[in-house]
């Protein structure tokens, strides 16, 4: 009997023992990339302050998933907390925040394009891969309308990356670090003209891609629990309808009345113009069909 216990005991010993290998190497893994520098050297952006501009700014604010995640008027919020995996959290940027924080426009540009700090460090889990080919134009009158903003004292919290959180990043199944995954060759970005075309749609779509991939099939789920994500190829849309596509987009709602997963964010595209609906749509029916998974 005490033969058993000692091999019990010695196999629990190598196990944990592994474990604790595991969890040093990816924590070494992962302060790394938390600890690299990105630079950052794009054109200097023109900040507009007329009422067109600044209204554009909110617009984008509000429909390219900023107010989903840092909530009204930016004030931050808990976005999901992923028990050992991670806390994410979209932290408060009202102008005094973000001052406090060494944020200059330059910097505000660099967070949401490139995903890095003023220091150059990556920010984590912000979507910058979405907006990376965002206009110079509109990027400026982000900025510029993010300085509109009330002031707020709100603290949401800080991200927490855990334990499983760092394993899975350092196996390459968690994208902690967007930055990682972004060109940062200084460029000027222009944005197609506005209207009802594929060129439009693709500039638009860009917010959808950290999500539904680059090829748009889709894939495996976001979090525990969620359904994969949608394929949004002309292969898995099928017989779908412009019509169905703005119901989706405006109220949620499948062509076959079933509601969408929660994971899906589509109140924070639901007040997108019908130019921009239609033009995204009519990129979608450009693309190549990619079969989904069986």
């Amino acid at each position: 009997m005490r033969r058993v216990l000692k091999v019990v005991g010695g196999v629990l010993l190598v196990a944990l023992l592994g474990l604790a290998g595991v969890f040093a190497w990816a924590w070494q893994r992962s302060e790394a990339g938390l600890a690299r520098r990105y630079a950052v050297a794009d054109p200097p952006l023109q900040l507009p302050g007329d009422a067109v501009s600044l209204a554009r700014g909110r617009h984008l604010f509000e429909t390219r998933g900023c107010n989903d995640c840092h909530a009204a008027g930016g004030v931050g919020a808990l976005v999901m907390d992923a028990g050992p995996v991670v806390r994410v959290v979209a932290p408060n940027i009202t102008p005094a925040q973000l001052a406090a924080r060494g944020y200059d426009a330059a910097a505000i540009a660099a967070a949401i394009r490139h995903g890095v700090r003023p220091d150059g460090t990556p920010l984590v889990f912000m979507p910058s891969h979405d907006y990376a080919t965002l206009g110079d134009e509109d990027t400026a009158a982000l900025v510029a309308y993010l300085a509109t903003l009330p002031d707020s004292g709100h603290e949401p919290g800080a991200i927490e990356v855990r334990p499983l959180g760092r394993v899975l990043y350092a196996l390459g199944r968690l994208p902690l670090l967007p930055a990682e995954m972004i060109d940062h060759a200084p460029r000027e970005r222009q944005a197609p003209p506005v209207g009802e075309t594929i060129d439009y749609g693709r500039y638009v779509a860009a917010v959808c891609t950290g999500c539904h991939g680059a090829d748009f099939a889709g894939g495996a789920p976001l979090a525990l629990g969620a359904p994969p994500v949608a394929n949004l190829t002309p292969a898995a849309l099928g017989d779908w309808r412009e019509s169905d596509f703005f119901r989706v987009m405006r109220e949620g709602v499948r062509p076959d009345g079933r509601a969408l997963h929660p994971m899906m964010p589509w109140k924070a595209f639901s007040t997108m113009t019908e130019t921009e609906l239609r033009a995204i749509w009519l990129h979608l029916r450009s693309l190549p069909p990619v079969a989904s998974p069986e």
